[in-house]
Protein backbone atom coordinates (compact mmCIF):
# COMPACT_ATOMS: atom_id res chain seq x y z
CA UNK A 1 0.00 0.00 0.00
CA UNK A 2 3.06 2.29 0.31
CA UNK A 3 6.68 2.26 1.84
CA UNK A 4 6.89 2.48 5.43
CA UNK A 5 8.14 6.17 5.12
CA UNK A 6 5.61 6.89 2.56
CA UNK A 7 3.04 9.04 2.22
CA UNK A 8 -0.24 7.47 1.64
CA UNK A 9 -3.48 9.38 0.33
CA UNK A 10 -6.82 8.30 0.42
CA UNK A 11 -9.09 10.54 -2.03
CA UNK A 12 -13.12 10.28 -1.70
CA UNK A 13 -14.73 11.92 -4.32
CA UNK A 14 -17.40 10.72 -6.76
CA UNK A 15 -16.14 12.79 -9.82
CA UNK A 16 -14.07 11.11 -12.16
CA UNK A 17 -12.28 14.12 -13.14
CA UNK A 18 -11.21 15.14 -9.79
CA UNK A 19 -9.81 11.98 -8.57
CA UNK A 20 -7.94 11.37 -11.46
CA UNK A 21 -6.08 14.72 -11.51
CA UNK A 22 -5.49 14.54 -7.47
CA UNK A 23 -4.13 10.78 -8.21
CA UNK A 24 -1.51 12.97 -10.62
CA UNK A 25 -0.74 15.44 -9.09
CA UNK A 26 -0.26 13.98 -5.90
CA UNK A 27 1.94 10.81 -7.27
CA UNK A 28 3.95 13.67 -8.87
CA UNK A 29 4.81 14.59 -5.27
CA UNK A 30 5.66 11.11 -4.73
CA UNK A 31 2.63 10.30 -2.60
CA UNK A 32 1.40 6.82 -3.12
CA UNK A 33 -2.40 7.28 -3.48
CA UNK A 34 -5.72 5.04 -3.01
CA UNK A 35 -8.95 6.46 -4.94
CA UNK A 36 -12.85 5.73 -4.05
CA UNK A 37 -15.65 6.82 -5.39
CA UNK A 38 -17.78 6.84 -2.61
CA UNK A 39 -17.19 6.84 1.24
CA UNK A 40 -18.75 3.24 1.74
CA UNK A 41 -15.95 2.41 -0.82
CA UNK A 42 -13.46 4.07 0.89
CA UNK A 43 -14.87 1.94 4.21
CA UNK A 44 -14.68 -1.23 2.41
CA UNK A 45 -10.91 -1.10 1.09
CA UNK A 46 -9.61 0.96 3.80
CA UNK A 47 -6.46 -0.99 5.98
CA UNK A 48 -4.43 1.76 8.31
CA UNK A 49 -0.65 2.97 7.41
CA UNK A 50 1.58 5.11 9.22
CA UNK A 51 1.65 8.35 7.07
CA UNK A 52 -1.84 9.13 5.89
CA UNK A 53 -4.15 11.58 5.02
CA UNK A 54 -7.66 11.87 4.04
CA UNK A 55 -8.88 14.22 0.84
CA UNK A 56 -12.69 13.68 1.13
CA UNK A 57 -15.29 15.68 -0.55
CA UNK A 58 -17.94 17.31 1.15
CA UNK A 59 -20.42 16.29 -1.12
CA UNK A 60 -20.73 12.63 -1.92
CA UNK A 61 -23.74 10.01 -3.13
CA UNK A 62 -25.20 8.25 -0.10
CA UNK A 63 -23.03 9.65 2.60
CA UNK A 64 -21.01 13.22 2.30
CA UNK A 65 -17.98 13.96 3.48
CA UNK A 66 -19.10 15.47 6.89
CA UNK A 67 -21.81 12.62 7.53
CA UNK A 68 -18.69 10.13 6.83
CA UNK A 69 -16.58 11.81 9.86
CA UNK A 70 -19.10 12.46 12.40
CA UNK A 71 -20.38 8.48 12.18
CA UNK A 72 -18.28 6.19 10.49
CA UNK A 73 -14.97 7.35 11.59
CA UNK A 74 -12.76 4.23 13.27
CA UNK A 75 -9.86 4.44 16.21
CA UNK A 76 -7.92 2.83 12.77
CA UNK A 77 -8.92 5.91 10.73
CA UNK A 78 -7.39 8.27 12.87
CA UNK A 79 -5.28 10.50 9.95
CA UNK A 80 -5.67 13.88 9.58
CA UNK A 81 -8.34 14.72 7.25
CA UNK A 82 -8.62 17.20 3.94
CA UNK A 83 -12.27 18.08 2.98
CA UNK A 84 -12.93 19.51 -0.43
CA UNK A 85 -15.84 20.94 -2.14
CA UNK A 86 -17.46 23.26 -5.16
CA UNK A 87 -20.61 24.27 -2.88
CA UNK A 88 -19.79 25.41 0.53
CA UNK A 89 -20.56 28.09 3.22
CA UNK A 90 -19.32 29.27 6.33
CA UNK A 91 -21.94 26.79 8.45
CA UNK A 92 -20.17 23.59 6.59
CA UNK A 93 -16.98 25.10 7.27
CA UNK A 94 -17.23 25.54 10.70
CA UNK A 95 -18.93 22.18 11.24
CA UNK A 96 -15.87 20.83 9.30
CA UNK A 97 -13.83 22.04 11.88
CA UNK A 98 -15.45 20.45 14.64
CA UNK A 99 -14.98 17.28 13.41
CA UNK A 100 -11.67 18.29 13.35
CA UNK A 101 -10.88 18.93 9.76
CA UNK A 102 -7.55 20.59 9.04
CA UNK A 103 -8.25 21.75 5.96
CA UNK A 104 -11.27 22.96 4.07
CA UNK A 105 -10.48 23.75 0.20
CA UNK A 106 -12.70 25.19 -2.63
CA UNK A 107 -12.60 22.96 -5.92
CA UNK A 108 -10.72 23.54 -7.96
CA UNK A 109 -7.96 22.88 -5.67
CA UNK A 110 -4.91 24.99 -5.83
CA UNK A 111 -2.13 22.60 -5.70
CA UNK A 112 0.29 23.83 -4.35
CA UNK A 113 -1.81 24.36 -1.28
CA UNK A 114 -3.01 21.53 -0.92
CA UNK A 115 0.60 19.93 -1.04
CA UNK A 116 1.22 22.74 1.96
CA UNK A 117 -1.59 21.04 3.53
CA UNK A 118 -1.26 17.79 3.59
CA UNK A 119 2.60 18.25 4.88
CA UNK A 120 1.29 20.76 7.86
CA UNK A 121 -1.53 18.09 8.82
CA UNK A 122 1.26 15.44 8.78
CA UNK A 123 3.40 17.15 10.47
CA UNK A 124 1.14 18.45 12.84
CA UNK A 125 -0.13 15.39 13.54
CA UNK A 126 -3.88 16.84 13.50
CA UNK A 127 -6.53 14.22 13.60
CA UNK A 128 -10.32 13.94 12.82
Amino acid sequence: MGGADQIVIFVVDDDDAVRDSLKILLESHGMCVHDYRSAREFCAAFRPVPQACLIIDLHLPEIGGLEFLASHRTPEMAMPVIMITGRGDQTLRDRARELGVAAFLDKPVDDRRLIAEIHGALAAGTLA
